[in-house]
């Protein structure tokens, strides 16, 4: 069966996190948690389609929300970068309001436009109307994530959520925002409905992140990535706490938690002290620069210009030999670990061919 009336099949899993895969040689996992990775790990955001021909020949025809719903399609499209790419990481398929359709919110993501949003949430009796998510909900996203551990290897899986101020700014808006001015607004004028939102929000991101832990992923992002729309100042008080839970409540799993956000060099210290293992940083900010801000103790993930995918093969590997050189001054200085990626997503016309040699560059380093 595909589609979406599989969102609420399904048996809820467990409490407690089952013993999981063992993986002591993923240099990803190494990285991550400050140890010496056989190479140094690669992998890329937004992997699992957009530049794929295979992708777009398997998701002809079928609309984004029910592939994430598919366990077996699922499945294919997460695998398709790993036996491409050789990266060492898949990351699982999905989008991240898949926890709130799975929820009951009604939405869609529109070809070209994204996520759309059919009754904005903007008052107080909006947000005390938001359904709250149960693990069996998202059911067909914990049968994939089984699927993919039994197809994967030695292959790390990294699952993943929206941060509660990302998902918000899309509930707030009815979509996606430029300038992000209803939910600033909603956010300075009525913060006690604000925080009752990102509450709520914060419930629903930790009980997916839970339900795939407990089917087995080897670590998880939290994408944070309208994020770098706000001032510090804004970020500290509005947002710092949420995402601080969402990390918290998931600490007890044992797996890697990276955090990720566009445009944040700014923000990088505080999203530093939210508790992830791992911080990602775009491309508008040299790696060891970005270490002096996230300070010692964690590794960092990225920080390749998607765009520079375009610019030629000499290029291409002079920006990735000068990433490498940052990432290990600030291993130096007490980074705990770098894993190589993008400063943001795939572009949706890459050359899968480069992508490859990026990788095999990155191992050859």
């Amino acid at each position: 069966m595909t589609g979406l009336e599989n969102t609420n099949v399904g048996s809820a899993e467990p409490a407690e996190y089952p013993s999981r895969r063992v993986l002591p040689q993923a240099p990803l996992l190494a990285a991550a948690r400050g140890e010496q990775p056989v190479h140094r790990p690669v992998w890329f955001m937004r992997q699992a389609g957009r530049s794929l021909p295979e992708y777009r020949e398997i998701r002809a025809g079928i609309g984004m929300l029910e592939s994430c719903f598919d366990p077996e399609l699922v499945c294919e499209i997460t695998m398709q970068p790993v036996r491409r790419h050789k990266v060492d990481a898949a990351i699982l398929f999905s989008d991240i309001v898949v926890p709130l359709k799975a929820a009951g919110i009604d939405l869609d993501i529109v070809a070209g436009t994204g996520p759309v949003v059919a009754n904005p949430v903007r008052t107080a009796a909006d947000v005390a109307a938001l359904p709250t998510l149960e693990t069996e909900q998202v059911g067909a996203v914990a049968r994939a994530v089984r699927l993919l551990t039994r197809e994967l290897g030695d292959t790390a899986l990294i699952g993943f959520a929206g941060a509660p101020f990302t998902l918000a700014s899309y509930l707030v808006e009815g979509g996606p925002s430029r300038n992000h001015e209803r939910t600033k607004a909603l956010m300075h004028a009525d913060p006690q409905t604000w925080h009752a939102l990102l509450g709520k929000l914060t419930d629903i991101a930790v009980t997916f992140l839970r339900a795939q832990i407990g089917a087995g992923v080897d670590a998880i992002q939290l994408f944070d990535s309208w994020a770098g729309a706000l001032s510090l100042a804004d970020y500290r008080e509005y947002v710092l706490p949420h995402s601080e839970r969402v990390f918290a409540e998931i600490a007890g799993a044992g797996v890697p938690r990276i955090h990720f956000g566009v445009g944040t060099g700014e923000l990088l210290g505080a999203m530093g002290e939210a508790g992830a293992d791992v911080v990602g940083v775009d491309w508008r900010i040299p790696l060891d620069v970005a270490a002096t801000r996230v300070g010692p103790g964690k590794a960092l993930q990225g920080n390749l210009d998607p765009a520079i995918l375009f610019a030629g093969p000499e290029v291409i590997e002079r920006e990735v030999r000068r990433i490498v050189a940052e990432a290990d001054r600030a291993i130096a200085a007490g980074t705990t670990g770098h894993i190589f990626n993008l400063g943001h997503g795939v572009l949706p016309d890459t050359d899968p061919d480069v992508i490859t040699r990026v990788v095999e560059l990155v191992h050859s380093l």
